[in-house]
């Protein structure tokens, strides 16, 4: 037989034989109701998730592996209803474990987006719209701020239907669900008080207050004993007792005056804690800067952080190694040192004020955080 002939039949077995053996492999993997990562740790952020400004990364979910440099994978389609054909605010992001979807609010519509499918599974409007909202530890129930009117409604998680309305005071804003489960914080922005609500029967049981002024973002401890939070007017942030309801203590920061800011009409938008409890951070939106205090008495600032943009909102990473602040970027909590800025597909960088760490196993959620910095401490 001619070397030539020879040479093409060899060819042609091996194109046939990788042809075999790739057969199996793509029927494994091509699985249209499967789009979830397998595994690993990942970033998911909301967009537009400041104000409606699509400059900021956009529109839908973008993902970033947060064990490979917070590089982007992908972005999540999450069209549904469109006012006049645009993307309205994202005003809160959270996830349930339990029912393996991530639910995001906007001015408009309440959406539950199935973690592996990535596929709505339903999307609803309230009375008096939507917005932050936070869920309970079981992942079952869902306490949803109307949009700055004088109630929260309190909604099934698994088919959005409203269990009860609370009635607070004037404007309905950011809320947490305690840790343990059996209580809810709620803060009004036009009073000084921070409500907290039994889970049993979703009714009020206690007051924390006064403040100085309205309460706007706010975090606390994993032992329900301490609030801090940032009020109207004030560049620092307000201690108060979870059990006696009285406020502890007023730190204001130093080094830095109070000046315009271009979004919150607040010196002081966004605390959060470290998951160890041994530092809070604090936005400070017209020096676009993170303060950093030690989070016990007498509250000592620590250091500041420059950023690249105003922030409004802070949180971190479960294991308490990274930072985010809305700005964008990713600081490491130990160092300070600023690593990575987020980058869409497009090399765009990337702002939200609403991000959830999301955990994976064998393409379904196993553990999630908080879009609020909340204490994790044991």
């Amino acid at each position: 037989m001619k070397p030539k002939k020879i040479k093409v039949i060899v060819s042609a077995v091996i194109l046939i034989l990788f042809s075999v053996a790739w057969i199996p492999y793509q029927n494994e993997v091509a699985d249209p109701e499967v789009q979830s990562p397998e595994s690993g740790r990942y970033l998911y952020v909301a967009v537009p998730g400041i104000r409606n400004y699509l400059g900021y990364g956009g529109h839908g979910i973008l993902v970033f592996d947060m064990d490979n440099d917070h590089q982007f994978v992908k972005r999540i389609p999450t069209q549904g209803y469109l006012p006049n054909g645009k993307p309205s605010n994202v005003k809160g992001v959270a996830v349930s474990v339990a029912l393996n979807s991530i639910f995001v609010s906007t001015l408009h519509t309440l959406q539950r987006i199935d973690l592996s499918s990535e596929k709505i599974i339903w999307e609803k409007t309230y009375e008096g719209g939507p917005d932050r909202m936070a869920i309970s530890p079981d992942g079952k129930t869902m306490y949803l701020p109307s949009l700055e009117k004088s109630f929260w409604n309190v909604v099934d998680c698994e088919t959005g239907d409203i269990i009860k309305k609370i009635e607070v005071y004037q404007r309905a804003h950011n809320t947490l669900y305690g840790p343990s489960g059996k209580h809810a914080y709620l803060a009004d922005i036009a009073s000084p008080y921070l409500h907290v609500t039994d889970t049993k029967d979703h009714t009020i049981i206690k007051k924390v207050g006064p403040f100085s002024n309205g309460v706007r973002p706010f975090t606390i401890n994993s032992q329900e004993t301490l609030v801090f939070a940032n009020v109207d007017d004030l560049l620092g942030f307000e201690v108060g007792d979870l059990k006696t309801g009285e406020v502890l203590q007023s730190i204001v920061v130093e080094g830095c005056e109070k000046g315009p800011v271009r979004r919150h009409g607040n010196p002081s938008h966004g605390v959060g804690l470290t998951p160890d409890e041994k530092e809070l951070w604090i936005s400070d939106g017209h020096n676009m800067r993170m303060h950093v205090f030690s989070a016990t008495p007498p509250y000592q600032q620590l250091t500041t952080i420059p950023l690249q943009d105003m922030p409004g909102w802070i949180t971190f990473s479960m294991d308490g190694k990274y930072a985010y602040p809305s700005s964008g970027e990713v600081i490491d909590v130990e160092t300070r040192e600023i690593l990575y800025l987020l980058k869409d597909e497009f090399h765009n960088y990337v702002a939200s004020e609403k991000m959830v760490e999301v955990h994976f196993s064998n393409h379904k959620v196993s553990k999630a955080g908080d879009q609020f910095g909340i204490g994790r401490a044991k």
